[in-house]
């Protein structure tokens, strides 16, 4: 059996999105847990981190958006990768984007375009992951979602994304557990 040449991408996992942040993800703890189940399995597959960044330059309702979230900007703090991935960042690239889609950064399309599959885990589910799938299933790139690794601002927010991932599935999405993604023979 052919084995597949997956990209993870661990999609904006930074202090902002903690459960006691302003911006909070309520699951990410359990998230970060089973990305680094991930990261220790030694899977071989490629991995990149992404962070967002706000425009330097911001336009349209970016300008806007940046000035109602200032004080959040401001904070280096918030922006930077959770203390739990952290570590994992000094051996794997960390993309910045400024925008929802990961896929807007040139880097991460190209390796996502390299890879057999594009292996989704990060926040915000309903925001930043669902914007990088789209895109996907936009540019031809199968998707692996997976649940357990992608957490939302409410447990409601991420059933919706699962139901747009259920109405794409199984031709352009699938959807698997870390359990599932690491019991697979690739």
């Amino acid at each position: 059996m052919k084995k597949n040449r997956d990209l993870l991408l661990v999609i904006d996992m930074q202090n902002v999105y903690l459960p006691e942040e302003e911006w909070a993800c309520p699951t990410m703890k359990e998230s970060i847990k089973n990305v680094r189940k991930i990261l220790d399995s030694k899977t071989g597959c490629e991995v990149l981190f992404t962070q967002y960044l706000p425009w330097q330059h911001p336009f349209g309702r970016w300008e806007e958006y940046n000035r109602e979230y200032r004080s959040i900007n401001e904070n280096p703090w918030l922006s930077e990768i959770c203390e739990d991935l952290k570590p994992y960042t000094d051996h794997v690239p960390v993309i910045t984007k400024s925008t929802y889609s990961s896929l807007k950064a040139p880097e991460v399309l190209h390796a996502a375009m390299r890879a057999d599959r594009l292996v989704l885990s990060g926040v915000v589910a309903e925001c930043c992951v669902l914007a990088t799938m789209m895109e996907a299933v936009d540019f031809g790139i199968p998707v692996i979602y997976l649940t357990d690794c992608c957490s939302g601002q409410t447990p409601e927010k991420e059933q919706r994304v699962l139901g747009v991932c259920d109405s794409l599935s199984p031709v352009h999405i699938r959807m698997m557990t870390s359990d599932e993604y690491l019991a697979e023979d690739r």
